[in-house]
């Protein structure tokens, strides 16, 4: 097995998620989504990348790599936060563009012979299954929007 082959990173207190295995128990905290489990897989890969293959003194081509990699799953993790299911949708929508312009740079690295092709293949393998989990992930949310509207609106009930 590579670096760029293997397990997943998603646990949490003691749980593992597979990122292809179906849920039965609602998520209560954004750790628990497995596309923000997937995300950080990225962020860790991108680290890895750092250390095991060529990027020299680009550091500016691989600190856009981090940030890219690192907005997925902020953004996941905000909009999980935020309020209103729109905005949640929102912020899923830029962690999805972010996953794409993470994808677009793995590309140009290999293009230009900054990573090999195990590398390439890994991060193309892992942005694609993250896009296709916000996909799904937005259009759940689009679906359920209208029985739970959002945490704002739950804790508008409470007071009232």
């Amino acid at each position: 097995m590579t670096a760029w082959e293997g397990g997943n990173v998603g646990t949490w207190e003691g749980k593992t998620r597979d990122a292809d295995q179906p849920v039965k128990e609602p998520v209560r905290r954004f750790e628990e989504l497995r596309v923000w489990q997937v995300s950080r897989e990225l962020l860790n890969g991108v680290y890895r990348a750092e250390k095991t293959q060529r990027f020299g003194q680009d550091y500016a081509f691989l600190n856009q790599m981090r940030r890219s990699a690192l907005s997925i799953g902020s953004n996941i993790a905000e909009g999980y936060e935020r309020g209103t299911r729109k905005q949640q949708i929102e912020a899923c929508f830029i962690a999805k563009g972010s996953a794409g312009e993470l994808r677009s740079q793995v590309i140009m690295a290999h293009d230009v012979g900054l990573i090999d092709d195990a590398c390439r293949a890994w991060f193309i393998e892992k942005c694609e299954l993250c896009s296709r989990q916000l996909a799904l992930y937005i259009a759940h949310l689009k679906r359920t929007s209208q029985r739970i509207p959002g945490l704002k609106f739950k804790a508008e009930e409470q007071t009232t």
